[in-house]
């Protein structure tokens, strides 16, 4: 029973193929699309892919986008499903005020570290960070319960905002030095440093509110540029949300765990 996980973020299109809809899925094949792209999908990436049985997905770029991939996923007979957050879910529970209106990635991405999580010994608190077009820092108890998270503008963002509201700030991409001594240095250094100390201040709070040292994860597609930089431990992962899709997958259409 092949299975097609998709992730549909605010940039880019990213899918990928599965043997089954498990955990112990074996990876067939995968891309990405940026947005702008995503109706050659049918004639190009997915043109001679095997058709998948069932397909899973989250979309956070709105209802438009998701038509125009549906229409792309027309070359199959397959029924398109959507995450849609619910109060609770294979082992989350749904802290948020409204819990639908948790963006789908944040739910599925939490999902997916909770997942990874070793089976033996007891349960940790978690810190979930996504660094894309926007980054989220989420916490998580050692109960399986999403305490709340963070929102705050990427590196991108960042720029661009500073370059619209700033004059002379229109400077090349610097590095990430401790002590900048030039501007392009300086705006780099210091989106960095704002990510950074947005993921270590979640710590902090969800230590002081456990009792317990938090694990924390990182994903996304700008995760590796902070790596360097982060002061705390953590575990880098490429596709922290494909890993929540399969571990949804598996619950939803009843395979193996």
């Amino acid at each position: 029973m092949t299975f097609l996980a998709i992730d549909v973020g605010n940039t880019r299109l990213k899918w990928a193929l599965y043997d089954q809809p498990s955990p112990h899925g074996q990876l067939m094949a995968h891309g990405a699309e940026f947005l702008e792209n995503i109706d050659r999908l049918s004639e190009g990436a997915w043109a001679q892919l095997p058709k998948p049985d069932q397909m899973l997905g989250c979309v956070v770029a709105g209802d438009a986008i998701k038509r125009r991939v549906q229409e792309q996923m027309d070359i199959w007979d397959v029924t398109p499903q959507w995450v849609v957050p619910s109060a609770q879910e294979a082992g989350l529970i749904n802290g948020y005020d409204h819990p639908s209106r948790l963006g789908s990635d944040r739910w599925v991405a939490m999902i997916g570290a909770r997942h990874r999580m070793p089976a033996e010994g007891p349960s940790r608190p978690l810190v979930v960070v996504m660094v894309g077009t926007a980054v989220t820092v989420e916490a998580i108890d050692a109960e399986g319960r999403f305490l709340g998270g963070l929102i705050l503008p990427g590196h991108g963002i960042m720029l661009r905002a500073l370059e619209s509201g700033t004059a002379g700030l229109h400077v090349p991409t610097g590095e990430v030095t401790l002590f900048p001594t030039n501007t392009s240095d300086a705006l780099t250094s210091g989106g960095t440093y704002a990510i950074a100390g947005a993921c270590e201040r979640m710590v902090q709070h969800l230590r002081k509110h456990s009792g317990q040292e938090p694990l924390c994860v990182m994903t996304g597609g700008a995760g590796w540029k902070m790596a360097p930089s982060m002061s705390l431990q953590f575990e880098l992962v490429d596709n922290l949300i494909f890993d929540g899709l399969l571990a949804l997958a598996a619950l939803r259409f009843k395979t193996a765990p």
